[in-house]
């Protein structure tokens, strides 16, 4: 919806779980969290809800909480395929994907923050 609470579109129709939406820094794609597959796994689509569905992860642990880069080329998110919560990062096509904390303990919610101050 625009700010003003106008315009509301419905941009996912999957009867499973859709969640933690995050636009894209541009505004013109929107990635989240869904269940459509059985596990929870990250995809992207346009935030006019038109245009191809992609799933950008694919694996039997649930991959969760999305959060664009400030440029739209990356999205951090959580992964529990290590047997753990960690933090991942890829590219926007979710080519790329990385582990990027490698910790024991329960990392999560990642969140780009600008440099320099």
């Amino acid at each position: 919806m625009d700010a003003d609470g106008s315009h509301v579109r419905r941009i996912t129709r999957s009867p499973a779980v859709d969640a933690e939406a995050d636009w894209s820094p541009d505004g013109s794609r929107v990635s989240y969290a869904s269940a459509r597959d059985g596990d929870l796994e990250i995809y992207v689509r346009s935030a006019d809800g038109g245009g191809p569905l992609l799933q950008l992860t694919r694996n039997t642990a649930s991959d969760t909480q999305p959060d664009w880069s400030p440029d739209g080329g990356r999205i951090a998110f959580t992964s529990e395929r290590d047997g753990n919560p960690e933090n991942y990062v890829m590219r926007a096509d979710g080519s790329g994907q990385r582990n990027i904390t490698n910790d024991p303990s329960l990392d999560e919610r990642p969140d780009w923050r600008p440099t320099g101050g």
